[in-house]
């Protein structure tokens, strides 16, 4: 029973930090947004960079953003698998939650990965002839430029604010009064607990301020209802895998009895497009099970939802950057999972 509420307090928390970054990313990302197609128009070798770069950052907006930049023309081939090489989707924030200092160096390995990937991709779809999408415009990807992310003014509406602004002001008052309190979370202050109410003062400040359709549409029908309840749930059962594995079962054993083998599915799962089955790799490294190399070659291949927008455009370029990226995770992790890395 213990280890029981041990999963569930370590789930929440994780849960709650992945909420409010999420939050801020997303923000950030749109203050952003028009800086960053103003730069993208400066040279393949900048398209590299940028398009990195919005991959690296964590979560599946930068991936977002790069399918919409990749579909209208501004990004080449080699871009956008170079973006998708450095994305790790959601699961980012569960690692920069879990294990900081080693999340930020995988991130920017990924970042010059991708740099690197991306010329490459870019050769090869010129050996092979490969012939990138047009450009178009794909509906699926919301990213316009008429989407603003502050209006303190709405608070001149109160207290006639509408119903999910008053379902996250309250969540977060219960948030801060449970970490506060220690309830929920670290049960002393520490850094953890000073930094998870930081990030919720924050949140609280963008809830205040983003006008309704900021709100409605990237807050509360993207954020809340498509991606919370997925993150928790996987963050729960991998915990709970991994807790119960340990204690009534040689998982470790096993783990490192079939090396090899985990290194393989880890490549294979990274494939399927969705935030999720990667966090099983995260957990296993978080707890010593799996060296470096395998979460390495897991979140090159792997991009969390990034991908979705482009197979409901395009099923042949998603499986030939989802090809080429299994092959350059393999070409870059099993050399260094051979090395003992």
């Amino acid at each position: 029973m213990a280890e029981l509420t041990s999963v569930i307090n370590h789930s929440v928390m994780i849960t709650i930090f992945v909420f409010v970054m999420m939050l801020i990313v997303d923000y950030i990302n749109v203050l952003t947004k028009g800086d960053m197609e103003k730069a993208l128009k400066g040279g393949r070798s900048r398209q590299y960079a940028i398009a990195s770069f919005l991959g690296a950052t964590p979560g599946c907006l930068g991936a977002f953003a790069n399918v919409s930049f990749y579909v209208h023309g501004l990004l080449s081939f080699g871009a956008i698998v170079g973006g998708m090489i450095a994305t790790s989707g959601d699961e980012a924030f569960v690692m920069l939650a879990l294990f900081p200092k080693e999340a930020m160096f995988l991130f920017a390995v990924l970042f010059i990965l991708g740099i690197i990937g991306a010329p490459i991709a870019d050769k090869a779809a010129s050996l092979f002839k490969i012939v990138p999408c047009q450009e178009c415009k794909l509906q699926k990807v919301h990213y316009e430029e008429e989407c603003h992310c502050f209006a303190p003014e709405v608070l001149k509406k109160f207290p006639k604010l509408s119903l999910p602004r008053y379902a996250l002001f309250s969540f977060l008052f219960i948030l801060l009064v449970g970490i506060g309190m220690g309830i929920v979370g670290p049960q002393t202050w520490n850094w953890q607990r000073i930094t998870l109410l930081s990030l919720l003062l924050i949140t609280t400040f963008i809830v205040a301020t983003v006008p309704d359709h900021y709100l409605k549409e990237h807050i509360w029908e993207h954020i809340v209802k498509k991606h919370l309840w997925q993150v928790f749930l996987w963050t729960f059962f991998s915990l709970l895998f991994i807790t119960f594995g340990l204690q009534y079962w040689d998982l470790e054993g096993f783990v490192r009895a079939n090396m090899i083998l985990i290194f393989l599915i880890c490549a294979l799962v990274g494939i399927i497009p969705e935030s999720g089955p990667h966090m099983i790799f995260v957990m296993m490294f978080a707890n010593g099970l799996i060296p470096f190399s395998i979460l390495l070659t897991s979140s090159i291949v792997q991009d969390g939802h990034g991908m979705l927008p482009l197979f409901s455009y395009t099923i042949k370029d998603s499986v030939l950057i989802k090809m080429f990226n299994l092959l350059f995770a393999i070409v870059i992790g099993l050399p260094l999972f051979l090395l003992g890395v």
